[in-house]
């Protein structure tokens, strides 16, 4: 449980960190965007980003991963 726990966390801090290397100003305009939008459409966004992640995780483990 706690190495799969380290392995999801090293996963998006590598996706985050190519973020950050390939295409900083992108982050900067999405930041931007962010900052324009109301506080309930963020946290709409928040949700969907959640529930996307849960639907992720359930079906790599249902496919066995």
């Amino acid at each position: 449980m706690i190495g799969a726990a380290l392995l999801a966390i090293g996963l998006v801090l590598v996706i985050e960190g190519l973020v950050y290397a390939l295409a900083p100003s992108l982050v900067e305009q999405l930041l931007e965007a962010l900052r324009a939008l109301p506080e309930g459409q963020r946290r709409t966004l928040g949700l969907i980003a959640l529930g996307s992640g849960v639907v992720l995780i359930w079906l790599g483990k249902a496919l066995g991963a």
